[in-house]
């Protein structure tokens, strides 16, 4: 049945992007205790042991730090751990491997005029809260991102000087204390790029090369030390953003494309396609922090348009997260663009409902499961089509441009 405007206004009234009309039980997001650190950006964060570790960065006063502070999703607070040797640093990447956390290199300064880049890398135990210092990264790097798969760390790209970047990634191996060359991103020269693991693969992209902001998304497979390029991103360029992995999704959170952005998207990797999902919950924002804890993702710190942020926000999901390959529904939208009338080609028995969703996550069209339907009301623009069960999960999303 087409969605009226009486329909409309009250699905209006719940902004949260994939949400069931009686109550919103996923997707969405929930404020939580703020960084005990105070306001800070180009953090680190890693997690071990069912805790998040946050820390160094830049505070309010242009200082480096190099404090660590723990997060219990549990008791919703923060607490005050070993600070990390070295010197103070912003910029530096982090992993977790075997229940301990890895961070190492970054710059010592606030401004790149005033400082160096540092190689230096350590080892976090959370039982001891002690550190341990390991071999060096093969050279100075800052602005990298980095992951870990099968107990191994990854660090990918970063810059190594003025006007200088690196395409490289390496390997540690924390029981060998070894850093070992792999496949370089086949991207190119890239700088504030992210990351996320989805099983055993890791997804790889965004950031800036020499001159540009970028949308592209590459899968790294270490058991082949193979790139594969992946869809980009459908949304804007953007660098110094914020992910974490819930279930068989990836998820990327704002950032920056020369101003602040506040949009979340999910990748699922058995499509290779990307939904937008529920706003921020905060302010626009890049260079925060991003992780994942008892299934639901964390978002906080940061610099928006009014300065640094200690705020952080809790992500709660929709039940998709967890479907595999088999349980996507497959289907067609035609045509596509389309102006007053579409029509749905599938082959699965099990869509019931269709929701139609604007770029903001908002729900804005919603219909039972039928051939055709009409988009009269729609305005011209880009939207998600999403395909659900009869209990609300959804089963497959499709790109829909309206002329």
């Amino acid at each position: 049945m087409q969605a009226t405007m009486k329909n409309f206004l009250l699905l209006a009234c719940v902004v949260l992007f994939g949400l069931n009309s009686d109550a919103q039980t996923e997707n969405y997001w929930t404020q939580k205790s703020n960084f005990g650190g105070l306001k800070r950006e180009r953090a680190i964060s890693f997690t071990a042991l069912g805790l998040a570790f946050v820390g160094t960065g830049v505070d309010t006063a242009e200082t480096v730090k190099n404090d660590l502070w723990s997060y219990d999703p549990i008791a919703d607070s923060w607490t005050q751990k070993a600070n990390m040797p070295g010197v103070p640093r912003r910029n530096a990447f982090a992993f977790s491997a075997n229940d301990k956390g890895y961070v190492g290199t970054g710059y010592s300064q606030a401004e790149s005029i005033l400082g160096v880049e540092l190689s230096d890398f350590w080892e976090y135990t959370p039982t001891t809260n002690t550190w341990t210092q390991k071999t060096s990264y093969p050279f100075p790097i800052y602005f990298s991102t980095a992951f870990s798969i099968n107990g191994k760390g990854y660090v990918c790209g970063g810059k190594i000087g003025p006007s200088s970047y690196t395409p490289s990634m390496y390997e540690y191996n924390p029981v060998t204390d070894t850093w070992t060359p792999r496949a370089s991103f086949p991207g190119g020269v890239r700088y504030q790029l992210c990351s996320f693991v989805i099983d055993n693969s890791a997804y790889v992209g965004l950031g800036t090369d020499e001159d540009l902001y970028r949308n592209d998304f590459w899968e790294y497979k270490p058991s082949l030390d193979q790139w594969i390029q992946k869809a980009d991103l459908p949304a804007s360029e953007r660098a110094n953003t914020h992910t974490f992995t819930l279930g068989s999704r990836g998820f990327v959170c704002m950032g920056t494309n020369g101003g602040y952005l506040d949009d979340l998207w999910e990748y699922n990797p058995f499509s290779n396609a990307w939904s937008v999902r529920a706003t921020y919950g905060g302010s626009k924002r890049k260079g925060g922090v991003g992780f994942a804890l008892n299934g639901r993702g964390y978002v906080g710190t940061g610099k928006g348009f009014d300065g640094k942020k200690d705020s952080f926000y809790e992500y709660t999901p929709g039940a998709w997260v967890g479907m595999e390959e088999n349980e996507i529904a497959q289907f067609e939208i035609y045509p596509n663009p389309a102006q007053n009338t579409i029509h749905l080609n599938t082959t699965s028995t099990s869509i019931q409902r269709v929701e139609i969703c604007n770029m903001q996550g908002e729900i804005v069209y919603t219909s039972e499961m039928a051939a055709s339907l009409n988009i009269q009301e729609l305005e011209t623009g880009l939207y998600f089509l999403l395909a659900k069960n009869a209990k609300g999960e959804i089963l497959g999303n499709e790109k829909l441009i309206v002329r």
